[in-house]
């Protein structure tokens, strides 16, 4: 009885030692797949790609811009007309599926002009909307653009306070 019942914590460790060379084969497996999913990035290019995509999109504001000042426009007006133009070209690239492509070749130069905040808002509408007025476009519209307009507004609201404190004291 007692050869049986070492034969059995025999077979015990040996099952557990087994158990754990399993799991060291499967974590290196999961290591080494992870190590191949896992894109590099190269800073230097994605800062130039940022570059020129920003720098096109602005480009092109600037043309609006000087395009509606040669039709008479002041640039109050012109700026507006600007804005509604990017606004609208950026939702119908967004419509197409060609603005998130641009995003992903030029990150955050894509992203960060008012382009990038149309798409934020469109892509959402346009991704939900099988799901209805209400509980597609109406509940996920906001999603991205949001925390966004939440931050940068009481971001603004704690600067102003800080300006007003500041200014009642006499250090502005």
């Amino acid at each position: 009885m007692e050869e049986t019942g070492k034969e059995n914590k025999e077979q015990m460790e040996q099952m557990e030692q087994k158990e754990k060379r399993e799991q060291k084969e499967q974590q290196k497996e999961y290591e080494q797949y992870i190590k191949a999913v896992t894109p590099t990035h190269n800073l230097g290019l994605q800062m130039l790609k940022a570059f020129l995509t920003g720098g096109i999109i602005c480009c092109i504001g600037q043309f609006i811009l000087n395009y509606a000042g040669s039709l008479g426009l002041d640039k109050q007006t012109a700026g507006s007309w600007c804005s509604l133009i990017l606004v609208l070209l950026s939702v119908i690239l967004t419509g197409f599926n060609i603005y998130p492509k641009i995003v992903k070749w030029g990150g955050a130069g894509a992203l960060v002009p008012i382009t990038g905040f149309a798409n934020s808002v469109a892509a959402p509408a346009i991704e939900y909307k099988a799901e209805g007025q209400v509980f597609g476009i109406g509940c996920k519209i906001f999603t991205i653009a949001g925390p966004v307009i939440l931050y940068g507004i009481f971001s603004s609201w704690v600067l102003g306070l800080i300006y007003w404190i500041g200014k009642m004291l006499g250090f502005f």
